[in-house]
């Protein structure tokens, strides 16, 4: 197979999975809401499907990419997507998963190099209680991932009682 080949395979691959509504997408105002009627979102409600940087789905061609108009960050996911598929999700009692998505959503905003740091801070006797609720503090205030901040605190509380964190090391 050859490297275009190869190339036209992935963007197949993202293209399709955008059509099946786990591409990237942004409603045209606040108030869209979705439920599982609009599902897959890539064939049922195309308008409200862009990039990261905003362009519109039809826009995502295999030729932009291969004549080099798209570039990568113009094919990553949009955090208003993972908000759209968590209300398809909620839509039929996955609350659970909806919860996760708006995580993700959330961790878009925060440097991958600091996802990793934040994840091996949250491994057992890593951090002290304090130091996960500053890491909470830093999620709301900072990136206001006020989802992901209740999180860190849950396991900051969990940690402490179950004596996981590092003041027991």
């Amino acid at each position: 197979m050859t490297q275009e080949q190869m190339l036209e395979q992935i963007v197949k691959q993202v293209m399709a999975s955008m059509s099946s509504g786990t591409g990237a997408a942004a409603p045209a105002d606040g108030d869209v809401k979705v439920t599982d009627a609009d599902y897959p979102l890539g064939e049922k409600r195309p308008e409200l499907i862009t990039s990261a940087t905003g362009i519109p789905l039809k826009e995502l061609t295999l030729e932009k990419v291969l004549d080099g108009t798209l570039k990568a960050e113009d094919l990553r996911i949009n955090p208003k997507t993972l908000e759209l598929q968590a209300q398809v999700a909620d839509s039929v009692g996955r609350d659970a998963f909806g919860i996760n998505l708006r995580r993700a959503a959330e961790l878009i905003a925060v440097p991958d190099a600091r996802v990793l740091e934040i994840y091996n801070a949250l491994r057992p006797y890593r951090s002290t209680k304090e130091e996960l609720e500053a890491i909470a503090d830093e999620l709301e205030t900072k990136y206001s991932a006020k989802v992901c901040a209740q999180l860190v605190r849950e396991a900051a509380y969990i940690g402490y009682k179950r004596k996981r964190t590092k003041e027991f090391k």
